[in-house]
């Protein structure tokens, strides 16, 4: 219950200034200082989190398997034709079967 107060203190500070905005500013400033003193606040009164890599095995090879299966349903989207649907299917499969490659490697070298 705490950080919850502290937390709320420090937002309430911060948005102190946002309310003495003048009408003459622009609104993505505002929204900017807004979102600026959110992060701000929070990393003061919740601390700062280190997220865990859980993908070891995900590199740039897979990201372009990914980005293409992201363009490929992009054209599907825009033309339902039995050809685009096929051709997802197999981009489909092509990054299954490699980021399933990818890991099955990577556990076999590990062992």
């Amino acid at each position: 219950m705490e950080v919850r107060k502290q937390y709320l203190f420090e937002i309430t500070s911060r948005f102190v200034a946002v309310k003495n905005l003048s009408d003459g500013e622009e609104i993505n400033r505002a929204c900017e200082n807004i979102k600026n003193n959110t992060k701000t606040s929070s990393k003061e009164s919740l601390g700062l989190h280190e997220l865990k890599q859980n993908k070891p095995w995900f590199d740039e090879e897979c990201l372009g398997f990914s980005d293409q299966k992201k363009q490929t349903k992009k054209q599907w989207v825009e033309d339902t034709s039995h050809s685009n649907v096929d051709n997802l299917k197999n981009v489909r499969s092509e990054t299954r079967r490699h980021f399933k490659n990818k890991k099955e490697y990577l556990k076999a070298k590990i062992e």
